[in-house]
């Protein structure tokens, strides 16, 4: 559909919005928001929303699948009423016909992914509600509009156009610079303070108001409720990535998140690029973690092993790359704002995708459970490879019946808060006396558990399969009758030997 304009419902006089050709966003526009963001742009700068992101009063939105920080930005829109092109600042507010209310969805999670864009994270089928009505610009002063938000009917914005870094007519006359703004284009004139995240089964609410004019009009409350999407992500593109910097913005703060500040003062370096592939998951899977340990130290790393701890499927191997879960100890007012909502334990669990095997940090402490039966089934049902902790499992018979492997350190009764508080996620973590990062390689099997760095997964694997080899011959020898010495280790009789001997295999 090409670009439209306003048209009235069958009354006459409720006006209503047809698809737009153009939605134009503001990136930053209210102080509130510009001082919590730390930063107050010279000049406004935009990106652009797809029409197909529109959605109506009433209709959900949905937060995608293996996704964390879906986040809500209620914001006054203009609709474009005449083709303007050129005009200044001065006339840039004559050619806006209406004002309506308007929330600017976004998922933070595929923020890297679009380079700033905002095309992934932002333009999502139904990520841009309007309505449910809309107020005629005639008589209304654009610098004495209000903007209001809801969720779950607690208030959480309320700002005022008095005071925007741009003004609307400036907005209009920047744009128009350079492009013909059309009939029933729309732009978003950017959030105040107080956006933040919100998951499935909340429901937020925008309005527009003009509360200093006669009559005060009102848009009425623009609804929107979140529901949980279940389509999950192909491997051939960009997936949800999130970090500590990441959660911040999209909370609004550091505390919001559930953070320590000092540990988003910087994003994290992104790993080095590594893919487990199948065909890789398969090589690892031919050798044992006691081949793959000894090539470890041959590279000097020894203290590579997650000690002590027993697996609800000791037959069952374990391959992934690692998501960490970090607890600290019991205090009773860091678990009042910590432990409660929609916390770091439980976003860890709802954010796992294949392949993944969660890590998590509780100091050896045996004395509480740090997962039990339902959160372990998520992580099944997420497709995740495996669950590892140094701390107890509650509901241990039903956790053990299911098919993903949990490594633990012993069954316990009791609840979290026992004696943690889930604290930060995806960072370095200690388990079982051993430092684990967000995507090192985690091998499980009957003889232990090893952490691997990506970076030398593919030698280490393939030294192991050699290694294998040889001792499969030894092995062989050593049943008919030789003796070890010179054979293991191979002298240079033996190894020529072998060489003879992998040739016959072949």
């Amino acid at each position: 559909m090409g670009a439209a304009s306003v048209s009235t419902d069958s009354t006459g006089t409720t006006p209503l919005l047809v698809t737009p050709g153009k939605i134009i966003a503001v990136h930053l526009n209210y102080p509130s928001r510009a001082a919590q963001r730390g930063r107050t742009p010279e000049q406004p700068s935009y990106f652009l929303k797809p029409a197909s992101s529109l959605n109506s009063s009433g209709a959900p939105v949905e937060r995608p699948d293996g996704c964390e920080l879906l986040v809500f930005e209620g914001e006054i829109a203009l609709v474009i009423g005449r083709r303007t092109r050129g005009v200044s600042p001065e006339e840039g507010w004559a050619a806006v016909s209406h004002v309506t209310a308007a929330n600017d969805f976004g998922v933070y999670d595929l923020r890297s992914a679009d380079k700033g864009s905002n095309l992934r994270s932002k333009g999502a089928d139904g990520f841009t509600p309007v309505g449910p009505t809309m107020l005629s610009s005639a008589g209304l002063d654009p610098a004495a509009l209000r903007i209001r938000t809801w969720v779950n009917g607690t208030l959480t914005q309320e700002d005022t156009t008095a005071d925007l870094l741009f003004s609307f007519g400036r907005l209009v006359a920047d744009l128009s610079q350079l492009l013909t703004l059309e009939p029933g284009d729309l732009i978003l004139t950017g959030t105040p303070a107080g956006s933040s995240v919100v998951v499935p089964g909340d429901t937020v609410e925008v309005e527009v108001d003009a509360p200093g004019t006669p009559g005060a009009p009102g848009t009425g409350r623009l609804v929107t409720p979140i529901r949980q999407g279940t389509v999950p992500f192909g491997a051939f593109g960009a997936g949800p990535q999130i970090d500590d910097l990441q959660r911040t913005e999209a909370w609004g703060s550091a505390e919001a998140a559930g953070l320590q500040r000092a540990s988003v003062t910087a994003p994290k370096p992104e790993p080095a690029p590594f893919a487990l592939t199948e065909k890789l998951k398969a090589r690892i899977n031919s050798v044992g973690t006691a081949t793959l340990s000894a090539q470890l130290r041959k590279r000097g790393l020894n203290s590579v092993s997650i000690d002590g701890l027993g697996s609800t499927r000791p037959a069952t191997r374990l391959v992934g790359r690692a998501r960490t879960l970090r607890y600290v100890p019991a205090r009773e007012d860091l678990f009042e704002s910590h432990g409660g909502g929609y916390n770091a334990q439980k976003r860890a669990f709802d954010s796992l995708g294949p392949d993944d095997v969660l890590v998590i940090e509780a100091r050896g402490e045996r004395g509480t459970g740090t997962v039990g039966d339902i959160l372990a089934l998520r992580a099944q049902v997420r497709g995740a490879a495996g669950i590892v902790t140094d701390g107890g499992v509650r509901d241990l018979a039903a956790v053990a019946a299911l098919e993903i492997p949990t490594y633990h350190a012993g069954p316990h009764p009791a609840v979290l808060g026992r004696r943690h508080v889930p604290w930060d996620t995806d960072l370095t973590v200690a388990c079982g006396g051993a430092s684990v990062q967000p995507g090192d390689v985690i091998v499980g099997d009957a003889d232990g558990l090893l952490v691997m760095p990506p970076h030398l997964v593919e030698e280490v694997v393939a030294a192991a399969i050699v290694q294998e080899r040889e001792e499969t011959f030894i092995a062989a020898m050593v049943a008919a009758g030789h003796g070890v010495d010179g054979l293991y280790p191979m002298n240079a009789e033996w190894k020529a030997r072998y060489g003879v001997w992998q040739e016959e295999q072949e």
